[in-house]
């Protein structure tokens, strides 16, 4: 099983930026953190950060076929990004969407949010720690996934 991890715009200036919202933790932390929890779960996982709405479109049309979950944190693209919500349908892959801050407790433009309603469920407001939660549901969803999908192939081979 594979999961990719998309971040979008200024993540990568985690620990620097607003840290009274964002917290002290760098993106570095949060995915050695994210690594160490694949590891033990035996799930492949891969990283991707990007500041351009264009390159984590391609990179989560790059998921189809190669992927078996998503976490992402699009980050402002949350609130005005179509193309982003569109590519999250159009591969159709479980994806967990996480937000370090409650954006429901922010300012009112922070409250739409566009790509909630294509993705598996969405974690906010748990700090670098809704990472680690997104690791733990992705992989009960990949595993129930997977036990599905062997109950059938059990049940055609059954019938033949």
């Amino acid at each position: 099983m594979k999961i990719v991890v998309i971040q979008g715009p200024n993540l990568n200036m985690l620990g620097i930026r607003e840290q009274q919202i964002y917290g002290p933790m760098k993106l570095e932390q949060i995915h050695a953190q994210m690594k160490e929890s694949a590891q033990q779960s035996k799930v492949e996982i891969e990283f991707f950060q990007s500041n351009l709405e264009g390159e984590i479109v391609d990179r989560i049309q790059e998921c189809y076929g190669d992927a078996q979950g998503i976490i992402i944190n699009a980050a402002a693209y949350t609130h005005t990004s179509i193309a982003i919500r569109d590519a999250i349908a159009a591969v159709n892959l479980p994806t967990i969407e996480v937000h370090i801050s409650n954006i429901h407790r922010r300012e009112e433009f922070r409250k739409t949010n566009v790509i909630a309603p294509v993705c598996s469920s969405s974690i906010v407001g748990f700090g670098p720690f809704g990472y680690h939660l997104a690791m733990v549901g992705m992989t009960q969803i990949l595993n129930e996934i997977s036990a599905a999908q062997e109950m059938q192939k059990q049940a055609s081979e059954d019938k033949q």
